[in-house]
């Protein structure tokens, strides 16, 4: 029968560990899709002009929000938008 013994620099070698994977993962850029886009970014990220993006909003195949003179549009429209056509 084996037996291993634990000493205090084993328990602070794997502290040290776990800590650098902990600071790893924590550190990794997640991707966070914006929930609202304004016109510009809807463009941008569908490759689309602005009078289709306005025929997708006259349509209704796009919900939008408008505040002030800006209009949002929420990503999880855009994505559903897309799963419809395709």
């Amino acid at each position: 029968m084996l037996i291993d013994i634990i000493t205090k620099e084993d328990i602070q070698q794997l502290k040290t560990e776990l800590l650098e994977e902990i600071k790893k993962l924590l550190g990794q850029k997640v991707s966070e899709q914006k929930l609202w886009l304004r016109s510009s970014e809807v463009r941008e990220l569908l490759n689309i002009s602005s009078g289709t993006l306005q025929n997708l909003r006259v349509t209704g195949m796009l919900s939008y929000t408008r505040v002030g003179g800006t209009i949002y549009y929420n990503y999880k429209d855009i994505e559903e938008m897309l799963k419809k056509k395709a």
